[in-house]
């Protein structure tokens, strides 16, 4: 795979995916300047001896205490070591490799005041496979994502573990074994490394490029369905969608008629179908979905910038040769993003459910009931579709805001919090549960077509039925279904239902 190069401030979505999917990554050698000039900057700060947040003070409500010069080093090593305090189950590989290349990006920038060997140190973990095993909970981002963060740090300190080529191993053995040497952390660069939205941001990332996989992937299965019930393409008209003019659902309506063009089951029904309209499911798919892009496209664009930022508290200013106290590791934009990418993901797999609901149901379909050949001997999908329903609710119940749910900590000098940590990292378990709907809906969309042979559906369409028959089988009797859901969970989940199509489907980021 190709090296990603990062430019501070300037990476690409497209670039932060190509990492997240295993790139690799090294920073831009113009960058050394900046981040050498920042160190000089600390030093300097430290021999004027001024009272200066997080360089010779106590950190959060302890900001007041002096620390005096003798104790700076033993300071950072300490706040690594204290707010390594997170719990639960660690954070994915993929998400901690993403977490550090943002995190090299932000410290890349030349503000943070780290010394070129902790630069190196950070390439040379991503490098060689060496990535902190950081619990995935403890962080309400702000102070930024404190207690993973800290865990990363701690790694790098050579406490901790480490996941690598060999397995889990104790940080420091870790280090030992290729060649690196645990950093010795001089003045800010402990709170450098733990103040920060990058825990937060690879995970909205994560859940980002997940997403945009399953609404690709509900749009073709959509079309599908529609198909499968003899539905109308008349509602994806791009006259209707010019009168309203909303961006995502024009777009969601073109990919719609693409993909049912020329189709043979729609022409079977164009006339003398006593149906005048059908149920929303199928009718309102591109306002839904539109809807879902349109916000799915001002996500990216939040986390986009997030990826670029700065982060960090206190921000050094190396031409003025000093040390600004705000607020950007208030972790708010990625809070809103993620709550609003949650309540996506649940539209998406509301409306796919439906659909599936519309397929097994006789009366509404007009297919055989459960779409088995021989239902009352046979169930069909009857379960399959309430494994749907399950999944939707239990997105539902994982939807509710996080953002507006602060909660004052350090003493109350921490006092409003984003909450951005959970809004994010509750994404992807979301989004899996989307895979398998859209999966189930696969299956009953497939099965329901199958009813209308000898007509074919349209070449896109028909591509992604010979898709999934060569991994499912037609259901004539009933069998073990697992199996099958988890074979198209597979094509849902690796864009191979979508590439199938070969349609250029709706760009969520350039």
């Amino acid at each position: 795979m190709s090296e990603i190069v990062l430019r501070p401030g300037q990476v690409s979505l497209a670039e932060w995916h190509s990492i997240y999917s295993g790139a690799a990554v090294r920073l831009d050698p113009s960058s050394a300047s900046a981040i050498a000039r920042s160190a000089r900057a600390v030093a300097a700060i430290v021999a004027r001896g001024e009272p200066v947040y997080g360089i010779n003070t106590g950190f959060g409500k302890l900001a007041s205490v002096r620390i005096d010069a003798g104790d700076l080093a033993r300071l950072q090593h300490n706040i690594v070591l204290s707010h390594a305090a997170g719990v639960g189950d660690p954070a994915p590989r993929d998400v901690v490799r993403l977490m550090l290349a943002l995190k090299l990006a932000s410290l890349g920038r030349g503000a943070s005041g780290v010394a070129p060997a902790t630069i190196a140190l950070l390439e040379a973990m991503l490098d060689k496979g060496l990535l902190p095993v950081v619990p995935s909970q403890g962080s309400v981002g702000a102070s930024g994502d404190l207690a993973p963060l800290a865990h990363m740090a701690a790694a790098m300190i050579g406490v901790g573990e480490m996941d690598t080529a060999a397995g889990r191993l104790p940080a420091a053995q870790a280090l030992r074994e290729h060649g690196l040497s645990p950093l010795t952390l001089g003045p800010k660069e402990g709170l450098a490394l733990l103040n920060g939205t990058q825990f937060s941001t690879a995970y909205a990332l994560a859940a980002l490029f997940a997403a945009r996989t399953a609404l690709h992937a509900a749009l073709v299965i959509g079309a599908l369905s529609t198909d499968a019930a003899k539905g109308s393409d008349a509602p994806f008209d791009a006259r209707i969608h010019a009168l309203r003019g909303h961006p995502g659902q024009i777009a969601c309506a073109d990919a719609l008629r693409a993909l049912m063009a020329a189709s043979a089951i729609r022409a079977s029904h164009l006339t003398g179908d006593d149906r005048v309209q059908d149920p929303y499911c199928l009718r309102c798919q591109p306002q839904v979905m539109g809807a879902a892009l349109d916000v799915l496209r001002q996500a990216a664009g939040v986390i986009g910038i997030e990826a670029n930022g700065v982060s960090d508290n206190p921000l050094i200013m190396a031409e003025a040769g000093i040390a600004l106290s705000g607020g950007n590791f208030h972790a708010e934009p990625i809070a809103f993003a993620a709550d609003t990418m949650a309540l996506v993901l649940c539209e998406i797999g509301s409306l796919s459910e439906r659909r599936m609901a519309m397929l097994v149901d006789p009366v509404l379909s007009r297919l055989p009931a459960f779409l088995t050949p021989r239902p009352g001997l046979n169930s069909g999908f009857m379960v399959a579709q309430v494994t749907a329903a399950a999944l939707v609710s239990e997105n539902k119940q994982r939807a509710a805001p996080a953002s507006v749910d602060s909660l004052p900590t350090s003493a109350n000098q921490e006092d409003h919090v984003s909450m951005a940590a959970h809004a994010a990292r509750r994404l992807l378990p979301m989004a899996e549960n989307l895979v398998q709907i859209l999966a189930i809906e696969l299956l009953a969309a497939c099965q329901g077509c199958d009813f209308h042979a000898p007509l074919a559906s349209s070449r896109p369409l028909e591509a992604v039925r010979k898709l999934v028959r060569a991994e499912v089988a037609h259901l004539d009797d009933d069998r073990y279904m697992a199996p099958d859901i988890g074979k198209a969970a597979a094509l849902v989940r690796s864009g191979a239902v979508v590439k199938a199509t070969a349609i250029a489907l709706p760009q969520m980021w350039t």
